[in-house]
């Protein structure tokens, strides 16, 4: 009976299970052990700041371990999901290596590692014996090197992504074993040597993504026909494609529905061939070479929902076929001119239309009101003009970005006014708003991008609209007449960008919130200390990058509270009334790229801590006083040192060799100090300023976060003294080189290895004491646009080369020793005679004429003087008569040989002219 009993529970329970697997219940039999150690091992190799492996302990079912997932009825492992959740945050990362002890997971058909780091290593051969993996996620891993063609094996994979990794290959033939895969993506791998890949994926029947990216392809390989018919997604973007045209083949591809090749070489009028692709939704032709008109047919292409054209040289107007499309058009910095049609309102399709960065002129017609469906319009930086009123937003419900800064418009409301959308983002910079912050913006709720730089505001500034704006990210109201105090911003947690630059606040600086990411409190009338400013909750990690708080009124000691500015980038100090050392715990900021700190009054040595912000780029204490010898350790340490600016303090000594170690330095003022010594020979291995444009433009362009997609790119500027003024450089800083070291104590000759620096534009080496000549070389230094070696004791003729500097427009070689004719050219004579006075020069542009002949002074002792000079001749006709005996009369009186040797050399000299005299005679008698 007993035995019947445990028949039937057994029956029971395997009909529970059965039950369950077929209702897709979650119940399962637990993990196996020999998988749970597994996980065990390949957890061993991990290190988790974050603690996303928490519950990979004990003896537990691994089954419900984050990211595990198990077969209901086998148990057995199927899927590990491992993604990093927050990209962000580089403490979610997990860290380490992958562990063979995944190939105990024999069942594992899901694997997903992406976005965590692995150190540089090459991705594991063992993977591709893990048979049955249909997905494989590696992207974003830190992996290197070359893919290792094992993943061939993995004929059941579906799914493979290895983008946005350091990865290689030099063939991909290994891909044809992958019949089965369905999406492919390997952005950012080099494919530069794999002619094969379009073959070889071209082999693939399942595909319906090919996602190639920033591959270093660099040609469009041609084909007969496409044999990827399934293809829906075709990613080729940035690769600087250098064919003139899209190939055929891509025309063939019937079912794609997604596009993508900007960012390439592509060039000549949009091909006619897209219209075959009749399925397309989505085409990007981004920044490429397209130059003709944009064709009606395009506009008229049905299924098209998003059309991207942006950064191109397109020519002519905007067509009435725009209303055609279903979705987007963006054409950004297109070379688009023209009028908005008048039809604008006619488009009642459209949710995103933009024409940024174009030349379209005239009004924004009022049936822009009609477009329902829009949410959103960016038309900044054009040549718009007229007002804006409420009949423009009649029916714009649905908006929720509206960008039109950079044009001549006026934004002329009521002011009780409430519009009938709710914006994210709203762009309105250059424009006029009005003398008041506008009301009607405090009924919105969902502001997250608010830019009103330079909208003729003057009024107090809206603190009560900040506190209110809860979602709020982005705020520049800089370049206006706001006034009055700022209280505390610390509640204010969303916010990332905050700039008030350029307004009349003042008082003391107001708290902020620890996730601020830029602040700009420059050029207004704050005052005090900002100790209370930089110090608040000290022990808190701060978000900030950018931080500007020049031309205020602050003073005393900058505080020692650096410790906590981690991510500090940009930090502006200058024109302020600081004083005292610098504080220790400012060379803790080692992301530290740009620390200005010009016109205070600091004081003391540069302190020894600042050599651990190694990524420093630019550096400028001009206008303080600064003590004690130039850092040995600033060659040492500061190897990508742009700008360096230690004009006006008080540094003595020697210019240190390891000066020369700033390779990349362009912008070298040492300018007004005590320095002394040589210049030394070393310094034509400053090699930023040998080759011009030796940096780019990415150090001077600050990209910050922001989770909008909006570029936030913040120009840095640098203050450099020039041809005796001061110019503010921007954007085109990278192509500015300066040597300045005036007003100091260099002695002894300028040598010829400064005119290796053929980068240099100006070049200042006045009231100094070098001597000795001005190098010949000085002519290959053709960029040259301004030269100052005035007051010195510089000797010999201006060299001839001077003459071959076709860019000099300034030149001042005053008060030094020169001599000799000013070279001709017209660059020289071009300039005033200020240029050359004080030397002993003639020529043009001197009045002095270098063919006019110099009299004789009179001596005033006359008589005296000619006396003088026949007294010497007959002393000298004397010494040489004594000399003269000597040394030949008086041997041939006293040495016998002597007179022996010259009778017989007299004897042979008649021979031979007696014998010439009978030669002649003979030639005249014939």
């Amino acid at each position: 009976m007993s035995g019947i009993l445990v028949f039937a529970c057994l029956l029971l329970e395997l009909l529970v299970i059965s039950i369950s697997f077929f209702r897709g219940s979650s119940y399962h039999v637990g993990c196996l052990e020999t998988e749970r150690r597994a996980l065990l091992r390949f957890k061993q190799d991990l290190q988790d700041p974050s603690n996303r492996l928490a519950s990979w302990t004990g003896d537990g079912d691994c089954c419900t371990w984050a990211g595990v997932a198990c077969g209901n009825v086998t148990g057995h492992i199927l899927e590990l999901n491992l993604r990093n959740p927050s990209t962000s945050n580089p403490r979610s990362m997990l860290v380490g290596k992958v562990n063979p002890a995944l190939l105990d997971l024999k069942h594992l058909s899901y694997l997903d590692l992406s976005s965590n780091d692995f150190q540089g290593v090459q991705i594991p051969r063992f993977i591709g014996s893990m048979r049955n993996l249909r997905y494989l996620n590696l992207s974003d891993t830190q992996f290197v090197g070359m893919i290792p063609p094992q993943l061939g094996n993995l004929s059941d994979l579906q799914f493979l992504d290895l983008s946005s990794n350091y990865l290689y290959v030099d063939n991909v033939w290994w891909l044809s074993g992958l019949s089965f895969l369905e999406h492919l993506d390997l952005r950012s791998v080099n494919l530069s040597k794999a002619s094969d890949w379009l073959m070889a994926t071209n082999t693939l029947p399942s595909l319906l993504e090919l996602r190639l990216s920033n591959c270093s392809l660099h040609h469009f390989p041609t084909l007969a026909s496409a044999n990827s018919s399934s293809l829906t997604v075709l990613d080729l973007s940035d690769n600087q494609l250098d064919n003139s045209f899209i190939p055929s083949w891509v025309f063939g591809l019937s079912r794609l529905v997604f596009l993508d090749l900007g960012f390439n070489n592509l060039q000549g009028p949009i091909p006619r061939g897209l219209q075959n692709l009749t399925s397309l939704k989505h085409l990007d032709l981004d920044s490429n070479h397209f130059n003709s008109s944009i064709p009606d047919w395009l506009y008229k292409f049905s299924p098209l929902e998003c059309l991207n054209l942006r950064n191109n040289s397109l020519q002519g107007t905007i067509s009435d076929a725009i209303g055609n499309l279903t979705s987007s058009l963006d054409m950004r910095s297109s070379s688009i001119y023209g009028h908005l049609t008048d039809q604008l309102g006619q488009f009642r399709n459209l949710v995103t239309l933009n024409l940024a960065n174009n030349s379209i002129v005239g009004l924004i017609p009022e049936s822009f009101g009609q477009l329902s469906t829009l949410r959103e319009l960016q038309i900044y930086d054009n040549k718009l003009n007229g007002t804006l009123s409420e009949f423009h937003f009649a029916n714009l419900t649905k908006l929720s970005w509206f960008r039109v800064g950079g044009n001549q418009l006026t934004f002329e409301v009521k002011h009780d006014w409430i519009p009938p959308f709710q914006l994210v983002a709203l762009g309105l910079h250059n424009c006029y708003v009005g003398s008041r912050f506008p009301q009607w913006l405090h009924s919105q709720k969902h502001l997250q991008y608010l830019n009103l730089l330079n909208s003729r505001i003057s009024d107090i500034f809206p603190i009560r609209f900040l506190k209110s704006a809860s979602q709020l990210k982005f705020l520049d109201v800089g370049l206006n007449q706001f006034h009055g105090k700022i209280s505390n911003l610390t509640k204010n947690t969303q916010l990332l960008f905050l700039s008030v630059n350029s307004n009349n606040m003042s008082g003391p600086l107001p708290l902020v919130s620890s996730n601020l990411v830029y602040l700009d409190f420059s050029n207004n009338s704050f005052s005090g200390s900002i100790s209370h400013f930089l110090c608040y909750r000290v022990n808190e990690t701060k978000s900030l990058e950018g931080l500007k708080l020049t031309d205020n009124y602050l003073q005393g000691e900058i505080p020692d509270c650096w410790m906590s500015y981690q991510n500090l980038k940009v930090l502006k100090l200058s024109n302020n009334k600081f004083s005292g050392n610098l504080p220790n715990s400012l060379g803790s900021i080692t992301s530290l790229v740009w620390l200005y700190l010009r016109k205070n009054r600091l004081s003391g040595k540069i302190p020894i801590s600042l050599k651990n912000c190694t990524a420093l780029a630019s550096l400028d204490v001009d206008e303080n006083e600064f003590v004690g010898n130039i850092p040995t350790w600033f060659g040492e340490r500061f190897s990508r040192m742009l700008v360096l600016i230690l004009r006006s303090n008080q540094f003595h000594g020697p210019l240190p060799k390891t000066i020369c170690d700033l390779a990349f330095l362009q912008i070298l003022d040492l300018a007004d100090n005590n320095l002394s010594g040589a210049i030394p020979k070393c310094i034509s291995n400053l090699t930023g300023m040998v080759t011009v444009k030796s940096f780019t433009g990415s150090v001077v362009v600050q990209y910050l976060p922001f989770p909008l997609d909006i570029d936030l790119t913040i120009t840095e500027k640098a203050l450099v003294v020039s041809k005796g003024e001061v110019v503010e450089y921007g954007k085109i800083l990278p192509l500015v080189s300066l040597l300045d070291i005036s007003r100091n104590n260099f002695s002894g000759e300028i040598n010829s290895e400064v005119t290796n620096l053929k980068a240099l534009q100006s070049i200042n080496f006045s009231f100094n004491t070098f001597t000795g000549r001005i190098p010949e070389s000085i002519g290959t230094m053709r960029a040259l646009e301004s030269v100052d070696f005035s007051v010195n004791q510089l000797s010999g003729e201006i060299p001839q080369s001077m003459s071959s500097l076709t860019f000099l427009n300034h030149l001042n070689l005053s008060n030094n020793n020169l001599t000799g004719k000013i070279p001709l050219s017209t660059q020289l004579q071009s300039f005033n005679a200020s240029s050359f006075a004080g030397n002993d020069l003639c020529g043009a542009p001197l009045p002095k004429n270098c063919n006019e002949n110099v009299p004789i002074p009179e001596d005033k002792n006359g008589d005296e003087d000619e006396d003088g000079v026949d007294y010497w001749l007959y002393v000298s006709t004397a010494l040489g008569f004594v000399v003269g005996f000597w040394c030949f009369i008086g041997p041939l009186i006293f040495n016998r040989r002597w007179r022996y040797r010259y009778c017989h050399f007299l004897d042979r000299l008649g021979e031979r002219n007696n014998l010439a005299s009978v030669v002649k005679k003979k030639q005249n008698w014939k």
